[in-house]
């Protein structure tokens, strides 16, 4: 961290910092220098270091340096200059709010830029293959890249500023802006979430100002300037979220702003609460709380034609009708269907929170029942002449619908008033807070309505109907359709009919699936079966049941005992829970008096405190009423003076204010009476007098008229000869100087033709000149065309060359590739054949030594029978004569040798038995007494 000795020098050091690219130092620098305890007295270069603090940030978008920076700037100057501050975060909003238009240009600069190599290609391959990668379009990825960062930052900065803000009093109508702007940005650019993240900011902001009321620089909201800057915040807030159609958060606004209401004991402009109405009306819309919307309607109706003068006839007949209408749109039984004493209370509290929200009752009775109804709202709209003010149509709707029995015509009746009320609406010529307003959308619930409205009258009129004809008589559903509607006002009771779909007939009257004669019907049942069970197993009678009772009647005493003692037990606990409880009513009681006893002294204060301010209001009135009298009287001397002697009769009688004000009246009256005749008096004699004047001026003006004729034809002829005799003369003066110029025409006609002359050759010259320059621009064009033409035919011929080689090479890859799939398919082939014969050999070698076993295990049987006399002496016997390559054991070898006179072979025989040719391998031989290792071995497996 640098020490700077002075505030100059940091911000010097940043802009060398900054002019070699190292922004984020000079950020850091500058950052060190305002959380500094060293520089905590404002200074006016300070200033300039916060706006270059500022611009770092933004340029970084280092939203969480330009947090800190700004809280530290605050404690600094918040006693000293606000005003600095203030300058400081509207330069702050001013660069994020730019530099976001700018990121949201260039994005737009970006899709319309035309940055292709081939034009007749729709997009690149890279493009191509970008998108096919990443699923998104070019727009998408643009405004993430770019858009999207520095729209963060710009929220970012609002947060930071409200935040900032919050709860400086002397900064409230920077804090409104910043909302006001907020709220334009989430409009403009669709920011749902943010916007709600923006209401819950702003009231937790309102929140928390009246949960800690000991700050040093908290908002007054008693004042009016304050109060007025927090109302346009909220209702500018309402506007947003009705566009957005966040019909939730809309709600919370209109909450917001009741509760702000409520909060001040004050009730804003007629102007806002007409906003505040119409924007009611469409949330209660919306949530299909008709009869809450009709109360909103019948409210703005109210403000507009007390407050709004400018508002036409045909305009206010519109509004009363949307009134008349939206009240009939109710529907005509109560649609609640709660059944627990909970969910009653809490639709009671439910419909008491509305009429408070729609007519601002800040001190509500809780003991009432329903706060608002459809009849009560009618009523009121009659007796308030609401319906006089409505068009033909909606009024013969409104005699149809609520007044006439008509149960065959009514929907006939219905149909053409309101094809023709669907064709009312428009917008408003003057009434700014409510453009426009559409008939059409009650017709849906008007219909609804006539069809309850013919039901409930054909309920009183017949029992029995066919569905064919109550589906002509309604023509605006299907009878599917009619079927939903009756079911849902049977449900809250209030038709009682039945659809027989068999008979295809409606049935009217109690036609419940109770009736009197079913409804002890499981009673009646239970008393059936249990007869019936007392006849199939009657009970056993006994000889006597003394002998049954008397084994257990010790048991029974003892029981008898123990269950006296219980209650005796059982009596004096009562008794000790009884005083208890006593002494529990004593307390409450004792704490209900005292309770009484405050509320009596709150309500004697309340009480006394109400008289003096009746007292006041009374002598506030009595000097009003003492003024207005006095006022009165002068008006009166005034009268008097004028008149000028002229005594009037109340100058001796008891003078009241009334009397006093009537008299001035009339007195004005007449003098506006007498003055009027007078003036028509005077205009008659004004009349005739110039009446005169005019037929004795007329013969005098008409001989004025003549002379002023003669005259002027004299003076026309004397100028008319004066004329001519001064052309006369300029003619022969003319004369005279042409003759005198006329010598110098030839030198004249030779210096035009010398500067003629000239300017042809130097034209010639330049035209000369110019065609040579054109010759060698065109020569040197041709020489680089050619240039480029040899250039280009180079490069292709070279390009034909190495993509000749490559192919080549790559032949000669494959070639290659081919020739050693072939050497290695031969030299498997070969593998393969020397496998199988050494498979074969094996398998040979393996046959030998099986039958070989075979024959050693069938000999032994054979041995005893050389004893026979030999016939054939020359042949061998099988015994002495072993096949090759058998084993053959030591004394049979011994035997056979003896028989042929032979030595007998001490050799080991040849190791081909695969039990013995591993260890065959390393025993040592015997030749003649000398052991020596065989160097044989036998073939490998």
């Amino acid at each position: 961290m640098a020490n700077f000795a002075k505030p100059e020098n940091a911000l010097k050091r940043a802009e060398e910092l900054i002019n070699v690219g190292q922004k984020q130092d000079a950020l850091q620098s500058l950052h060190d220098l305002i959380t500094s305890k060293r520089y905590r007295a404002w200074q006016k270069p300070l200033e300039k270091i916060m706006f270059k603090y500022v611009e770092l940030c933004v340029d970084l978008r280092k939203g969480r340096f330009a947090k800190d920076g700004l809280i530290q700037y605050r404690i600094i100057c918040q006693q000293v200059n606000v005003s600095s501050l203030e300058e400081v975060i509207k330069h702050f909003m001013h660069l994020s709010t730019e530099k976001a238009e700018q990121a949201r240009t260039q994005a737009q600069a970006l899709e319309e830029a035309l940055d292709v190599d081939d034009l007749e290609a729709d997009k690149r391959p890279e493009d191509l293959m970008l998108s096919y990668v990443s699923g998104e379009k070019g727009k998408d990825r643009s405004d993430r890249e770019v858009v999207t960062p520095w729209f963060k930052f710009l929220w970012e900065t609002y947060r930071t500023v409200l935040e900032i803000l919050r709860n400086n009093s002397k900064l409230e109508a920077l804090y409104a802006m910043t909302a006001h702007r907020a709220f334009q940005f989430c409009k403009q650019y669709k920011r749902t979430t943010e916007f709600r993240r923006l209401c819950e900011i702003i009231r937790n902001h309102l929140a928390n100002l009246n949960k800690y009321r000991d700050q040093r620089d908290r908002p007054d909201l008693s004042a009016p300037e304050s109060l007025q800057l927090y109302l346009d915040t909220r209702f500018e807030q309402l506007k947003i979220a009705t566009e957005l159609e966040l019909w939730q958060e809309a709600f919370r606004s209109v909450e917001d702003i009741h509760g702000l209401m409520c909060m001040v004991k004050k009730t804003p402009k007629a102007s806002l609460m007409v906003v505040y109405y119409a924007k009611l009306t469409e949330i209660f819309w919306i949530s299909a709380s008709h009869l809450n919307h009709a109360y909103a309607w019948f409210k703005l109706f109210t403000l507009q034609k007390s407050f709004n003068k400018n508002l036409s006839q045909k305009d206010l007949q519109l509004i009363a009708s949307s009134v008349i209408l939206a009240a009939l749109s109710v529907a005509p039984y109560d649609q609640t269907r709660a059944t627990s004493h909970l969910e009653l209370e809490n639709e009671k509290e439910r419909n008491l929170r509305m009429a408070n929200l729609i007519g601002f009752n800040l001190e509500p009775r809780i003991d009432r029942g329903d706060v608002l109804s459809r009849s009560a709202l009618l009523s009121e709209l009659v007796s308030k002449g609401v319906l006089s003010c409505a068009t033909q149509e909606v009024k013969d709707l409104y005699h149809l619908l609520e007044h006439e029995f008509v149960p065959l015509d009514l929907a006939i009746k219905m149909q053409p008033l309101l094809t023709k009320i669907s064709k009312f609406g428009g917008k408003l010529s003057s009434a700014s807070s409510v453009p426009e307003v559409q008939l059409s959308q009650y017709v849906p619930a008007l219909e609804k309505l006539g069809t309850l409205r013919l039901l409930h009258q054909v309920s009183q009129v017949y029992q029995i109907m066919k569905i064919e004809c109550l589906s002509q008589m309604i023509p605006f559903y299907d009878f599917s359709v009619v079927e939903k509607i009756y079911v849902d006002a049977v449900k809250h009771n209030f038709v009682a009919m039945k659809v027989d779909h068999m008979k295809g007939v409606m049935l009217f009257g109690n036609l419940g699936l109770e009736s009197d004669g079913l409804r002890d019907h499981l009673t009646h049942l239970a008393e059936s079966l249990n007869k019936a069970r007392s006849m199939m197993y009657p009970p056993v009678k006994g000889e006597s049941k003394l002998v049954e009772i008397l084994p257990s009647l010790a048991d029974t005493v003892d029981k008898e005992h123990k269950r006296l003692l219980a209650r005796k037990s059982i009596i004096e606990k009562r008794k000790e829970e009884q005083e208890r409880q006593l002494l529990e009513m004593e307390r409450e009681e004792e704490s209900k008096r005292l309770k009484q006893q405050k509320i009596t002294e709150v309500a004697e204060q309340k009480r006394l405190a109400e008289e003096a301010e009746q007292r006041r209001n009374q002598r506030i009135r009595k000097e009003i009423e003492e003024k207005e009298i006095d006022e009165a009287q002068k008006l009166l001397d005034e009268t008097r003076k004028k008149k000028k002697g002229k005594k009037h009769i109340l100058d001796g009688g008891k003078v009241t204010k009334q009397s006093l004000m009537d008299l001035a009246l009339s007195e004005q009256l007449r003098e506006r009476q007498e003055m009027e005749k007078k003036l028509l008096k005077l205009g008659k004699t004004m009349d005739y007098l110039e009446r005169a004047k005019r037929e004795e001026s007329a013969p005098l003006i008409e001989a004025a008229y003549q002379q002023r004729l003669v005259e002027e034809q004299l003076l026309h002829e004397r100028e008319q000869t004066l004329e001519v005799e001064l052309s006369q003369q300029r003619h022969e003066g003319d004369l005279k100087e042409k003759n005198r110029l006329s010598r110098m025409m030839d030198n004249k006609t030779i210096f035009q033709e010398r500067v003629l002359h000239r300017r042809h050759e130097e034209y010639e010259r330049r035209r000369a000149e110019r065609e040579e320059q054109i010759s060698q621009l065109i020569w040197a064009r041709k020489q680089e065309r050619d240039a480029k033409r040899k250039k280009i035919f180079f490069v292709r011929s070279e390009e034909e060359r190495l993509r000749k080689l490559r192919e080549e090479e790559e032949a000669r890859k494959r070639e290659e590739a081919e020739r050693k799939r072939k050497e290695d398919a031969e030299r498997k082939a070969k593998l393969d054949a020397i496998a199988e014969k050494q498979r074969q050999r094996e398998r040979e070698l393996e046959e030998k030594e099986r039958l070989r076993k075979e024959a050693l295990l069938v000999r032994p049987a054979e041995i005893p029978k050389p004893a026979e006399p030999r016939t054939e002496p020359a042949s061998a016997p099988p015994a002495v004569a072993p096949a090759p390559g058998k084993y053959v054991p030591r004394h049979l070898r011994q035997r056979g040798a003896e028989a042929l006179g032979q030595a007998p072979d001490d050799r080991p025989p040849p190791s081909s038995d695969r039990w013995r040719s591993g260890s065959d391998e390393r025993r040592p031989a015997f030749s003649g007494g000398v052991p020596k290792w065989s160097s044989s071995r036998g073939p490998t497996r």
